[in-house]
């Protein structure tokens, strides 16, 4: 077989199974922080081969920076970086990957798999709206306004103390800045308040970038509650839903909510030592080993996250859903079915055994996120 042709079967999607699109793969701080070969078989959750064997179509790039890099002032290089990563992946292999700067760009004819980017977190950008666009045209395509703390947009859905009682007035600005810009505003992270004023807002539909269904994990904000996944649906946008344990598992999620508590009282206890002169008795990476020892992540399979799916397509229609996998995001935190991007045909076929239609699956695995992003990227006027 030519190469041209032998390159065109492996990028081929698997038989039976719809092209997939996935917004929310951490690929790109692992890589930036511990390069691996990802043009082949990695222990990764993410890399060429495996992505071939999944039917990934569009794989969003996750763009992370921590709260602690925001205070620091090192987000904005941190996510050129991790662009750069990506980038240098699809150069070294032109027949394999393809990097899309916006959704005018995507061919579905296209045979390679392509690679574009979602910023989780608003960091990178600092209080500058200029900057916005910097990332939009290196590929930049959604934002989740906050992450794991309350940042200068937003306050987050893990945060203990809340700032803003929902977006700040930057926050505000940044939502219609990336209306204009056509980047997808991401409420993923974000607390109730913050996400119900940001899809009110946005004139373009919203997007929840990795987000699994409350109704599953009372008490657990960072899901999405039904009156913020119908908001979601009434502005034309998607839940794409996440596959961690974290998430779609009760236990595993009320053990995360927890942990933020446990940790604000660390930090507040480690102030309160270093103001009085003490040294510490732990630092925050002993505390979060020592949690972690004693908070096992549950066993969860590929049946739980169809249990989230089939739950928000009843809830707000198969239009409406989507996946973001939060592969190479959440360590060992994954169904033990569900572990790399070769396993998407495993939820196609756990959606299909539960009576959906392959029409339906086909919007949920990736045509509804390619129909959003299409129309906010239609709606920029810059």
């Amino acid at each position: 077989m030519f190469p041209a042709l032998l390159m065109a079967a492996l990028a081929a999607t698997p038989v039976g199974m719809p092209p997939v699109v996935d917004t929310h793969i951490d690929a790109p701080s692992l890589q930036v922080r511990e390069w691996k070969d990802l043009l082949n078989t990695t222990d990764r959750d993410f890399d060429a081969p495996a992505a071939t064997k999944g039917g990934l179509k569009v794989g969003f790039m996750s763009i992370y920076t921590s709260p602690t890099q925001d205070e620091q002032g090192t987000a904005n290089a941190s996510a050129h970086q991790q662009i750069d990563a990506m980038e240098a992946l699809a150069y070294r292999a032109p027949d394999r990957f393809v990097v899309l700067r916006s959704a005018r760009d995507y061919d579905p004819n296209d045979k390679r798999i392509a690679l574009t980017f979602g910023m989780e977190n608003a960091a990178p950008i600092g209080d500058r709206l200029d900057l916005l666009k910097v990332f939009r045209d290196r590929g930049v395509s959604y934002i989740t306004l906050a992450h794991s703390a309350n940042n200068r947009l937003a306050d987050s859905s893990y945060a203990v103390d809340r700032k803003w009682n929902g977006l700040s007035p930057f926050g505000k600005q940044v939502v219609d800045s990336m209306n204009r810009l056509g980047i997808m505003v991401d409420v993923s992270h974000v607390s109730d308040q913050a996400a119900l004023q940001a899809i009110a807002l946005s004139r373009a539909p919203v997007i929840a970038s990795h987000s699994a269904f409350r109704h599953f994990t009372p008490g657990f904000e960072r899901n999405v509650s039904d009156e913020i996944a119908k908001a979601i649906a009434a502005k034309g946008g998607v839940v794409q839903v996440t596959f961690g344990t974290q998430f779609v598992n009760r236990k595993d999620a009320l053990g995360l909510r927890d942990y933020f508590i446990e940790l604000k009282k660390f930090k507040d206890g480690v102030v309160a030592d270093l103001a009085a002169g003490r040294k510490p008795p732990k630092t925050e990476a002993e505390f979060d080993r020592e949690w972690d020892a004693v908070h096992p992540y549950s066993p969860a399979t590929v049946r739980e996250v169809a249990d989230h799916i089939v739950y928000g397509i009843g809830l707000i229609g198969a239009d409406h859903i989507g996946i973001g996998s939060d592969f190479d995001g959440v360590g060992e935190a994954l169904p033990t079915d569900l572990r790399t991007v070769a396993d998407y045909p495993k939820l196609a076929n756990e959606l299909r055994r539960r009576g959906i239609s392959d029409a339906d699956i086909a919007k949920v695995m990736g045509d509804n996120l390619l129909r959003v992003w299409r129309q906010v990227d239609q709606l920029r006027s810059e």
